[in-house]
């Protein structure tokens, strides 16, 4: 067995996992996607809030493009990267990407999967593949156009430039920029925030958010249905009107 890829602090309603490949700039290969498909069997299994961040100042900078040059159109039609990109996207509690530094090809395509984006004045965001002869095919072609629109997702997977955390804030892409020694602060404000809700509620509003627009308002109903019925409603509905009795 090779080192570990992927560094975790599990706590009890989160789960921190840290890029660590710093000799190859945090680049995803394959040993890093079988850790990041069996820590999503844990949180599928135990669910808590995720951040992804990466280490010495760079998300990630990409695939490994050593591994990447030898994969064959089979390897393309097994969707390495998309597959457990696209099982991070779904697991039931809420994903913050905490980026500095370089999040490119594979890390870009990581960091949009998040449900949440955070990041420093040194964020870069591209998506460079059709510079390598290929497309960014790990979500890139369908998860952009929902976070920045579909014409600027566009001009960055079209002419491959890199995108600036300014811009990236003011795009949408990132929620909020802060420096590097206050990222991992900052997403676990967030996640404090989202402690303090009911669990059950945070799965079903992104269970929501993620259905398609033709499910809508359906499943907004049935997933309400769920809750109303549940002690858990009753008691944080009790103890707020008892809160506004003081």
């Amino acid at each position: 067995m090779g080192e570990s890829r992927l560094r975790i602090d599990a706590r009890d309603d989160r789960v921190v996992a840290t890029l660590d490949r710093p000799d190859r700039r945090n680049a995803i290969d394959q040993a890093l996607v079988d850790e990041l498909h069996a820590l999503c069997a844990e949180l599928e299994e135990t669910p808590r809030t995720l951040i992804v961040t990466g280490t010495d100042g760079i998300f990630a900078a990409g695939a490994d493009i050593a591994q990447l040059r030898e994969r064959t159109g089979d390897d393309a039609r097994r969707g390495i990267n998309a597959t457990v990109f696209d099982r991070i996207r779904h697991l039931p509690m809420p994903v913050i990407a905490a980026v500095d530094g370089y999040a490119l090809g594979g890390g870009a395509e990581l960091a949009y999967a998040a449900d949440i984006r955070l990041g420093t004045p040194n964020a870069r965001f591209g998506n460079p593949e059709p510079g390598l002869g290929i497309i960014a095919a790990a979500g890139a072609s369908w998860r952009l156009p929902e976070i920045v629109g579909h014409a600027r997702a566009s001009e960055l997977l079209l002419t491959t430039r890199t995108l600036g955390a300014d811009e990236a804030l003011a795009w949408g892409l990132l929620s909020s920029v802060h420096e590097p020694d206050e990222l991992l602060d900052a997403a676990h404000a967030i996640v404090d925030r989202i402690a303090a809700t009911s669990v059950r509620a945070t799965i079903l509003t992104k269970r929501a958010l993620l259905a398609p627009r033709a499910d809508h308002p359906r499943i907004d109903g049935e997933l309400q249905a769920e809750l109303f019925d549940s002690p858990d409603k009753r008691a944080r509905m009790t103890a707020f009107l008892e809160r506004k009795k003081r």
